[in-house]
């Protein structure tokens, strides 16, 4: 059966997203129909940003491999692990960006009615996480890259690079609190 009969056995006709049971196709799809359900404009706002840093990233990570693969060829087995270490690493950063956007989309999928304070907190903790991203990358800079900075910024060159980790990571767990505390 074509997708063409699915729509009209269930009495959908093409295009009318408010009937049809799928109405996006995996990560990507999830984004547009995000911002076409949501009536949140901080959400919105967070659906294109936090696209474009997910986009940026995922570039990013990529490239890397590339050149971990580069280094690596022909060298031993625990070289090479350093390949899925960049491939997971990837993934822990850009899933809580990616997380808010799906969240909401699959909600609005699943539910009739619009929850703009669920949206709107999902926003907030997505915003949180890119921040807490930026903040938690200035401990981890090694001492050679540290460049003179206010007294915040000189503050966070001090703390311990694990301090650095745990700061994405607890605002990424947020999300998870705030979608669960929201439902």
């Amino acid at each position: 059966m074509s997708a063409s009969d699915e729509s009209v056995d269930s009495g959908a006709t093409p295009g009318d997203e408010t009937t049809d049971s799928k109405t996006y196709g995996g990560v990507l799809g999830a984004f547009p129909y995000a911002i076409r359900q949501s009536n949140s404009r901080l959400f919105r706002s967070y659906v294109l940003v936090g696209g474009a840093v997910a986009t940026i990233l995922v570039f990013a990570f990529a490239l890397s491999l590339v050149r971990v693969i580069g280094e690596t060829v022909g060298t031993t087995a625990t070289l090479s692990f350093s390949r899925s270490f960049v491939i997971v690493v990837g993934m822990v950063v850009v899933a809580p960006i990616l997380a808010p956007v799906l969240l909401v989309a699959r909600r609005h999928r699943r539910r009739v009615g619009d929850d703009v304070r669920y949206d709107r907190r999902l926003a907030a903790s997505g915003y949180l996480f890119l921040a807490a991203l930026y903040v938690g990358l200035i401990p981890t800079v090694p001492a050679e890259f540290q460049t003179e900075g206010g007294a915040v910024v000189g503050f966070l060159y001090g703390l311990p690079a694990a301090v650095g980790l745990a700061i994405p990571a607890l605002a990424g767990a947020g999300i998870y609190v705030v979608h669960r505390v929201s439902r």
